[in-house]
């Protein structure tokens, strides 16, 4: 009977192998620099709180952490030029649901993730929404079903940041009134 446990338990390291957490350097949106925001935000978004995430064990499954979230959000908002750690607008986010499959050979990782970005000259918040965004990795990312868990992880925070970074461009800010660009 010891035999039989310690052989599942050898499987399970094999086909799963040890977890790690998603990367923030792999999440984070830098492919297009330039895109155009309304100058207000310019150097003038700070990150104050990031939560809902989890940490990794490492026998168990790779999951997203606060941390490594929150450093691909500054890394992203800095890449666009808008990062400030005394900016104007102080942006919140909660990772609602990260949606991950137990075991598959395609997997699918869906991130809910709510943004809220308020003005902190008179408290309104001028953006809150959700981005909801899925990535799958393939056998042909990665071998390894926990590699494969954590590239699905960190291609679906990225997809989401990146809706995210569309969704502040299509904010225009005038004093006293905010809208979204149609």
């Amino acid at each position: 009977m010891n035999h039989l446990k310690l052989f599942t338990l050898s499987c399970v390291v094999f086909l799963y192998g040890c977890a790690s957490g998603a990367k923030f350097e792999n999440m984070a949106y830098t492919e297009k620099a330039g895109i155009p925001f309304d100058k207000t935000l310019s150097n003038n978004i700070g990150v104050s709180g990031v939560s809902g995430g989890e940490s990794t064990n490492p026998m168990w499954t790779s999951e997203i952490s606060n941390e490594a979230f929150r450093e691909a959000l500054k890394l992203s908002l800095s890449w666009q030029k808008l990062l400030s750690e005394t900016g104007r607008y102080q942006l919140k986010v909660e990772l609602v649901n990260v949606d991950q499959p137990m075991f598959g050979l395609d997997l699918e990782v869906t991130t809910n993730v709510r943004y809220i970005l308020t003005d902190t000259k008179n408290n309104k918040v001028v953006l809150d929404e959700s981005v909801i965004v899925g990535f799958t990795a393939t056998l042909s990312d990665a071998l390894m079903a926990f590699e494969r868990l954590r590239i699905a992880n960190e291609g679906s925070s990225k997809a989401n940041i990146k809706g995210f970074i569309e969704k502040l461009s299509e904010l225009n800010l005038k004093e006293g009134e905010v809208s979204i660009a149609k």
